[in-house]
């Protein structure tokens, strides 16, 4: 996590109120802290291109971000946070960390919760930091949670949102240690939900073939599939470009989910995505694929919800307990060690976009 000189403080749940207030600021950053309606904490990052909306203490998800007017979240039922054990009873975050003892959605033969246990956990502690290294100023939200069940898992989560002085994009990482004497299972995906921007284009590092992308044909219990839906599953098995420009949304109604292959670093050890709108400017995804092997897509157009969720990095794929077992895609996490995943997350104006573009171009095939 970040290095470089730092200044910590501690957040209390009753500094949180109503009315949004300005908590601390420094330069080009800002905080600011409110509490919504229903009665969710909610901290406010900000720089002059924009902000980051963090629930410091429910699973330190970013509920929404917006830059240079541009709001990246998802459409949903959710205008507001609720409290939850779940996320089901909330699905409206831009961001939040699935896992980590479980993931994904529950198969036949699982019993947890739809992506685990951490979505919505109450941390133990949250504080501010702010500070400086070689990239520049930063201020970020962090949060703790000692996990314990009695006679089964006990791990530490430390979490972190970071924000720089003139980014448009932002840091969301997660350590897990494992506390206990025996080893434990680990699952965890980055569950990044951008909204989906009707002829936007994907834009990724590897082609847009069958061998790359491929189309998940297993219809979970949730979707009520046509025939119609079911051919389509079977012309983007065969060729999944039909889902690189998002021009259809009906084609995305039931969702559509696909597992993205054969990524490799770039030479900054990151691959990178982007979700380019018809305006020129997009969303951006950057993540070090060798941490986060595994890349799910997870497309959804309705009367209710618009999510285009292009490039969501984990250690497994989305299909449960049971079913991520038999493919191998539960990692175990030795008594005493650490795993620790970061995720970029954001905007791109079109300079920036344009350059972007250009940059996954120049990886392709590499």
């Amino acid at each position: 996590m970040s290095t470089g000189t730092r200044t910590a403080v501690a957040l209390r749940r009753d500094f949180f109120a109503e009315q949004e207030r300005t908590f601390l600021r420094v330069g080009a950053l800002s905080a600011s802290l409110f509490r919504y309606p229903t009665g969710v904490e909610a901290l406010r990052l900000a720089n002059p291109r924009g902000s980051v909306v963090v629930l410091p203490f429910m699973g330190q998800m970013v509920w929404r971000a917006t830059f240079d007017g541009v709001e990246l979240a998802m459409r949903g039922m959710f205008e507001v946070p609720r409290p939850s054990a779940t996320i089901l009873d909330t699905y409206g975050p831009l961001a939040y960390h699935a896992g980590l003892l479980r993931n994904g959605t529950p198969g036949p033969e699982d019993d947890h919760p739809l992506h685990g246990e951490m979505p919505c956990m109450p941390m133990d502690e949250a504080g501010l930091e702010i500070g400086e290294d070689e990239a520049g100023p930063w201020l970020a939200v962090t949060g703790s949670r000692d996990y314990a069940r009695g006679f089964g898992a006990h791990y530490r989560a430390t979490l972190r949102v970071t924000l720089r002085a003139v980014a448009t994009d932002f840091a969301m990482e997660i350590e897990v240690e494992n506390c206990a004497a025996a080893s434990m299972d680990l699952m965890y995906i980055c569950h990044a939900n951008f909204g989906l921007p009707e002829g936007a284009c994907i834009v990724q590092p590897v082609p847009f073939d069958a061998e790359h992308v491929v189309t998940r044909t297993a219809i979970p219990g949730h979707v009520v599939p046509t025939e119609r839906y079911r051919a389509l599953l079977r012309d983007l098995a065969a060729d999944p470009s039909g889902a690189e420009v998002l021009d259809d949304s009906a084609r995305f109604s039931p969702e559509q989910v696909f597992y993205v292959k054969g990524l490799a670093p770039g030479t900054d050890g990151l691959a990178h995505f982007l979700l380019r709108r018809r305006e020129g400017d997009g969303f951006k995804v950057a993540y070090d694929p060798m941490a986060m092997p595994h890349t799910v897509r997870w497309l959804l157009a309705d009367e209710d919800h618009g999510v285009a969720a292009f490039a969501m990095p984990g250690t497994c794929e989305p299909e449960g307990y049971t079913a991520e077992k038999r493919k191998g895609n539960v990692r175990q996490l030795a008594p005493g060690e650490r795993a620790h995943f970061k995720t970029h997350l954001g905007y791109a104006d079109q300079a920036a976009a344009t350059d972007l573009a250009r940059l996954i171009a120049g990886s392709k095939g590499k």
